[in-house]
């Protein structure tokens, strides 16, 4: 089987750990950086050129496309799915989980509990919006663009919140308010979903001073047992999404569990070292069962 991983950079440990997953299981692959292939349409017929070299038509592409570069590494998926390539992100799974927006819409609409939420575009709204909260604080503020952390405040009180707002607003940023659990202490949960089952689950820990949980922040990890109730949301998560391999983040509240986001290309380092489970090796799984498991 050929297998094509889409990736910004080939020694990224997500990247490396599919490499070698996808090697074990004796299937050929190549690693590629999406940014750089040229989508051609010539005589009717598609094709993907990298750095000048027709790809021709793998098997199985794994996309690991970033937040930043979302709307071209979608563009590359497509060209992919339409000469009838297996994905294991579909673009459309791909473009409804990053839009933060949309993402949560659908998940309140079919009765899977998230935080209470309030979106706004323009500045005017602000004490509207901070009303429809409740006037609570701490606020969560993300930027709708926001990825690992990056783009997420804290609001301590009105005055912080709004100064925030509004200049995030002048940048013309789209700006998703959130209520803060405070009782989630600090902690989520990651639930890595692959092919509809829960593979691995971890607890993430923000180190002292921080309200954000990313390792790369600092936060700690442990490999932990969730309820079958929080086995339940995550998957009807991803599945909403359209997702085959996702990884489901969950916050503890006093009324129960909550989807915070739903991401498409969810790292590995962190949950592969902390559970010690080979999420990779699911994932080459995942593309032979759909495509069979045919060995070069």
């Amino acid at each position: 089987m050929k297998v094509l991983i889409l990736s910004r950079s080939p020694v990224l440990y997500s990247t490396q750990s599919l490499v070698t997953a996808s090697r074990r299981r004796h299937h050929a692959v190549r690693v590629v950086d999406h940014l750089q292939c040229n989508l051609s349409i010539l005589g009717g017929r598609l094709g993907v050129r990298y750095q000048g070299e027709f790809l021709g038509k793998p098997d199985a592409v794994i996309p690991r496309i970033g937040s930043s570069v979302t709307s071209y590494g979608a563009s590359v998926v497509r060209q992919f799915e339409l000469m009838g390539v297996f994905s294991v992100v579909s673009t459309e799974a791909l473009l409804r989980s990053r839009d933060k927006r949309s993402a949560l819409q659908y998940l309140a609409a079919h009765q899977i509990p998230v935080p209470d939420s309030v979106f706004m575009a323009m500045p005017d709204n602000m004490d509207s919006a901070l009303n429809v909260l409740g006037d609570q604080y701490p606020v969560i503020i993300k930027m709708l663009q926001s990825a690992q952390g990056d783009g997420v405040f804290l609001g301590e009180n009105k005055g912080a919140a709004k100064s925030l707002i509004a200049s995030f607003i002048r940048l013309k940023e789209e700006i998703l308010l959130q209520r803060f659990i405070k009782e989630s202490d600090g902690k989520d949960i990651r639930v890595f979903v692959v092919g509809g089952e829960v593979v691995a689950t971890m607890e993430r820990s923000a180190q002292q001073g921080e309200f954000r949980s990313n390792l790369h922040r600092g936060g700690t990890a442990r490999k932990m047992k969730i309820t079958e109730e929080e086995a339940d949301i995550s998957i009807r998560a991803a599945a909403l999404m359209g997702l085959k391999v996702a990884g489901v983040d969950i916050l503890r509240s006093e009324v129960g569990p909550m989807v915070l986001e739903v991401n498409a290309s969810p790292g590995l380092e962190g949950i592969e070292k902390t559970t010690k489970v080979d999420i990779s090796g699911h994932i080459i799984k995942l593309i032979e069962a759909h495509v069979g498991s045919t060995i070069l």
